[in-house]
C-alpha cells in the first residue's frame, strides 16, 4: 500500500488517498485515538471520482463514530482500465431498462458476476493492507453496495463481522444459494421505488440470507432517496456488532 496523499478536513478526520498495485482508495482516520479502532468498509457502484461527495460524507459520519473508514475504487471503475464483457452488459441493462423491457437474467449475469469474482480478492488484499496498519484494527463492517460484492465478501471473508447492504442492484440468481450461507448481522436497506431496481428479487434475497440477525429497512423514494437517520441506524447497528 502506497500512500500517495494526505490531508487532514476541516473536522479533524485525516484522509489519505492510496494505491495497491493497480488499485486506487481512499483511507479516513480519526484525528486522534487512543487504541486502535474497527474499520468499516465503505462499498458503491463504481466511479471514485463521481462518488467521492457522497463517500466522504459517509465516511465522515463513521469516522465520528470512533472508526476508521475505506473505500477502494471498482474493477472496471473511474480511470480504471475498461472491462468490455461488464461494459457490453452495462449497455443491454441501459437498453432494457429505456424500453420498458424484463431484465434478462443473463445481462444481470454477464454485468455483475465479473465484477464480484474480480472485486472481492481486491476487497480482501485491501483489507490485509489496512489491518497492517497501526491504529486500525479488527472486527470489520461493510456497507454499501454493489450487494452482490457484499454477500460474497460475507461468506468468504471471516474478518467482516457485521454488514449494512443497499438494496439498490441486479444479483444474479446463481448467488441465492450463497446468500443462504452468509451468517454475519445484516442490516439490508431497501428503497421502495428504485426506478432500476428489482423490489421483489431484493425481498427475495433477504428472505434467502441465512443471518440470525437481519433486519429490512424500507423507505419510500428514489434511489438516491435514502433518508439521512439511516445513517444514524447504520452507526448503533455497527456500534453492536464492532465495539
Amino acid at each position: 500500500m502506497h500512500f500517495t496523499s494526505e490531508r487532514r478536513l476541516d473536522d479533524g478526520v485525516l484522509e489519505r488517498e492510496f494505491t495497491l498495485g493497480e488499485i486506487p482508495g481512499i483511507l479516513w482516520t480519526p484525528g486522534s485515538a487512543s487504541a486502535p479502532v474497527p474499520l468499516i468498509l465503505l462499498g458503491h457502484p463504481g466511479g471514485l471520482p463521481k462518488m467521492y461527495p457522497r463517500l466522504a460524507a459517509r465516511a465522515r459520519h463513521t469516522v465520528a463514530q470512533g472508526y476508521a473508514a475505506a473505500t477502494i475504487e471498482l474493477p472496471g471503475g473511474g480511470d480504471r482500465p475498461r472491462l468490455a464483457d461488464v461494459e457490453a452488459a452495462r449497455a443491454d441493462l441501459r437498453r432494457a431498462l429505456q424500453a420498458g423491457e424484463p431484465v434478462d437474467d443473463g445481462i444481470v449475469d454477464r454485468l455483475v458476476l465479473p465484477l464480484v469474482d474480480r472485486a472481492v480478492p481486491e476487497w480482501q488484499a485491501t483489507l490485509d493492507a489496512l489491518l497492517a496498519l497501526p491504529g486500525i484494527d479488527g472486527p470489520v463492517g461493510f456497507a454499501g453496495g454493489v450487494i452482490a460484492i457484499g454477500v460474497r465478501l460475507a461468506v468468504v471473508e471471516p474478518r467482516i463481522a457485521a454488514a449494512a447492504l443497499f438494496a439498490g442492484s441486479f444479483v444474479p440468481r446463481s448467488m441465492f444459494e450463497e446468500a443462504r450461507q452468509v451468517t454475519i448481522p445484516l442490516l439490508v436497506l431497501l428503497q421502495w421505488d428504485d426506478e432500476g431496481n428489482d423490489r421483489q428479487l431484493a425481498l427475495d434475497l433477504f428472505d434467502a440470507f441465512g443471518s440470525k440477525e437481519k433486519t429490512l429497512h424500507a423507505n419510500m423514494g428514489g434511489h438516491t432517496g435514502i433518508p439521512a437517520f439511516e445513517g444514524d441506524d447504520g452507526n448503533r447497528f455497527f456500534g453492536r456488532h464492532l465495539k
